[in-house]
């Protein structure tokens, strides 16, 4: 375990590094979720397009419940493992490029999780309407790459958000067909 944690923090340092001041300000706003809302308008547009407003308030309904748990589960997480952030790790933060702080766990991310489990159960409910919908998933891959610039996450924290979102996603994407099925709120379309 602990030579996984080097290589992880080695990793660290090579990501975190390749970054420059001139693009510091760039990836400050690439971290913050508002600044990604035309990406998420556009989205609900395109579901709603296919499944109608009905269809699109049980799916944002789902994915205020998905974003809930996943958010739950990383706090969870977090304050059971216990790892420093870059920012507060000193094997780390003397040589890196830390651009941010904050001062809570790092393990796992929550930028992540939440990320990488929303547009999992999203690319589910859509992936048959629109061809390249699986494009969607840059979204968690830069969104979650931010952290790492930044000096908020080392890439092991990003790759378990990656695998705990997948899972979370998939799990509420078959909840979604289960009570759809269940209770006749899926359209035709779905």
């Amino acid at each position: 375990m602990e030579q996984l944690i080097n290589l992880d923090k080695e990793l660290f340092l090579f990501l975190n590094g390749l970054g420059s001041e001139q693009f510091d300000s760039f990836w400050q706003i690439i971290t913050k979720q508002i600044y990604w809302s035309p990406l998420f308008i556009g989205v609900f547009y395109l579901i709603q397009k296919k499944v109608g407003w009905k269809g699109l308030g049980i799916i944002i309904l789902f994915l205020a419940a998905l974003i809930t748990f996943t958010d739950q589960i990383t706090n969870l997480f977090k304050h059971s493992f216990e790892r420093l952030r870059p920012c507060n790790d000193l094997e780390v933060n003397q040589i890196a490029r830390i651009i941010e702080e904050r001062s809570s766990f790092s393990f796992f991310s929550g930028h992540a999780s939440n990320s990488f489990a929303t547009t999992t159960f999203v690319v589910l409910i859509i992936r048959n309407y629109y061809k390249h919908t699986y494009l969607l998933y840059l979204f968690p891959l830069i969104f979650a790459f931010s952290r790492i610039y930044l000096g908020l996450h080392f890439p092991g924290d990003i790759l378990t958000g990656y695998l705990f979102g997948a899972i979370f996603g998939f799990g509420f994407y078959k909840l979604y067909l289960f009570l759809g099925n269940k209770y006749n709120f899926i359209t035709k379309h779905d």
